[in-house]
């Protein structure tokens, strides 16, 4: 069971399966006229399909060993963390800021100021395209 691309297919078997059983406990409607359960149901029927195709792939790959590196996971718990504080005390542009530097420590490429402003910016374009495309409210500025 160490084997990662197997884990990876059962976790996202589960997560999705979470999600679709709690969406059918709202009303799905029809696609005509959708109810509020109608598009996480759809979202998780197409996660498990996903985890289902990559336990099924798991079978047929070599097998790669299932390793946790404990730093990394505390980065990115530390990274969401932090975006949710600063958002939450001052905006939620400096908070994806905040995100991506913190987060970036965890990965293997070496450490780029450059690369994660690329980055923040492409996400702040993001949740501004969410904001003023689609209604959402969010707490940019």
């Amino acid at each position: 069971m160490n084997d990662r691309n197997l884990v990876r297919g059962l976790f996202l078997m589960a997560i999705s399966l979470a999600f679709g059983l709690t969406a059918m406990h709202y009303p799905v409607g029809d696609f005509a006229r959708a109810g509020p359960g109608l598009f996480p149901l759809m979202v998780s029927c197409l996660l498990l399909l996903i985890g289902v195709i990559t336990a099924v792939r798991a079978r047929f790959v070599e097998h790669v060993p299932l390793a946790f590196n404990f730093k990394n996971i505390g980065l990115i718990l530390g990274s969401l963390g932090g975006f949710a504080l600063v958002s939450h005390f001052l905006n939620m542009i400096a908070g994806i800021i905040v995100m991506v530097f913190i987060a970036s420590f965890a990965g293997k490429a070496k450490y780029s100021v450059l690369r994660n402003l690329y980055i923040s910016a492409g996400l702040c374009l993001v949740a501004l395209a969410f904001l003023k495309l689609l209604g959402f409210n969010l707490p940019l500025y």
